[in-house]
């Protein structure tokens, strides 16, 4: 028996509940990890309060990252006692996730989990982090330096924006951070970001060109934010886009990408080849303070976190949660 946040849904609804449930379960895959850290990420939330039709298969145990240890595996690339870390691949949508003390899964999607990381360390890190720096690694793959201008991050407060900013300013990058709490200001300042913004200033219906801002942009909001953010870049401006916390729609012109030769570069954490997952992985644990870590990461027990994941949707969070599960 093992125990997991479990998701069913039937004529009557959804229901949530921390489930003990049989390992017999577990669904089909190659290798089976007995799980130390958990994360409770935006995506996650969506799915344990039905918010968001993130879940496509039921039932379900949500939780889209996990870091832990190999029990039993049939792939020739790992081992028992093997130390792994899992980010995306459909977990939490249509294959068993992390939020749970057992995991079976393809070995084609896990990777070493880097020595410099402890369990919790890469679950702080986590989806959200991982997704920061392949963010962060889209801008310098399209020219953006720390000489070429200001570098802006919208959704500041949450994970991936909070690893933005610290990864952007350890790099040597000035930037400016966008949040609807201007009220952890002083937050956004420990990470690294020299001005902060309402996002009052991005979310209304702007002009399709603005003043020449920026010289790239992390956006994790979408919708009338990203149009604005778009609007306002600098000539040869470049735009990592990886989430739609404001909606999906993006109401924009061509007009910053034909007059300005803006590059909007969309992000995928979730099916992102293995290569370019570890070397975010590495990147990582070069260029983002493991002190820093700390000020963003909240631990939440597994029994909490169905009534958190309702703060997380109301913007009652900030940074990263992590869910520990077990010490292995």
């Amino acid at each position: 028996m093992f125990k997991a946040i479990l998701i069913e849904k039937d004529e009557n609804g959804q229901r949530v509940s921390l489930s003990e449930l049989d390992e017999s379960r577990l669904p089909e895959g190659d290798v089976t990890v007995r799980i130390a850290c958990s994360t409770l990420n935006y995506k996650d939330a969506l799915a344990i309060t039905g918010k968001g039709p993130v879940v496509r298969r039921f039932p379900m145990v949500p939780g889209i990252d996990f870091a832990g240890v190999v029990e039993q595996s049939t792939d020739p690339f790992f081992r028992p006692g093997d130390k792994v870390v899992l980010n995306g691949w459909g977990l939490g949508e249509v294959h068993w996730g992390g939020l749970s003390e057992l995991a079976r899964v393809k070995g084609d999607w896990l990777i070493p989990l880097e020595p410099a990381f402890s369990f919790s360390r890469a679950m702080s890190i986590g989806t959200a982090g991982y997704t920061a720096m392949l963010c962060v690694m889209a801008l310098e793959r399209h020219g953006v330096r720390p000489e070429s201008g200001e570098v802006l991050v919208t959704g500041a407060v949450g994970g991936v924006g909070s690893v933005a900013v610290a990864v952007l300013a350890k790099l040597g990058y000035e930037v400016a951070a966008v949040t609807g709490r201007v009220e952890e200001s002083e937050y956004l300042a420990r990470l690294g970001a020299k001005r902060i913004l309402p996002r009052s200033d991005f979310n209304q219906q702007g002009k399709p060109l603005a003043s020449e801002q920026w010289a790239g942009a992390i956006d994790v909001v979408g919708g009338h934010v990203l149009a604005n953010v778009c609007a306002s870049m600098k000539y040869r401006g470049v735009v990592a886009a990886c989430g739609l916390a404001g909606g999906m729609a993006f109401p924009a012109t061509v007009a910053p990408f034909i007059l300005r030769g803006v590059t909007l570069a969309g992000i995928d954490s979730v099916m992102c080849p293995l290569d370019e997952r570890r070397e975010a992985w590495r990147r990582l644990a070069e260029d983002l303070d493991p002190a820093l870590l700390d000020g963003m990461t909240q631990h939440v027990a597994i029994e909490e976190v169905i009534g958190v994941s309702e703060q997380l949707i109301a913007g009652a969070m900030r940074g990263r949660v992590v869910v520990p599960i077990a010490n292995p």
